[in-house]
């Protein structure tokens, strides 16, 4: 489990974005945002390094 501070996310198409960016890394990862927080919890069996880079190729900064 790996939660994430994304920032950048205002709306329910930011949620959408960052969930494709993360299940395209694991297919079968669970992914809760919380907009209010900033924050993304991600349940993967993959490393950080890539659900990270993916979350920011898709155009949300992850700063911790």
């Amino acid at each position: 489990m790996y939660q994430l501070q994304v920032e950048e996310m205002t709306c329910g198409h930011c949620v959408s974005a960052v969930t494709r960016a993360v299940q395209a890394v694991d297919a079968a990862a669970t992914v809760e945002v919380d907009l209010a927080s900033k924050t993304v919890r991600i349940d993967s069996g993959a490393d950080l390094a890539p659900i990270k880079a993916a979350i920011v190729d898709a155009g949300f900064p992850v700063t911790a």
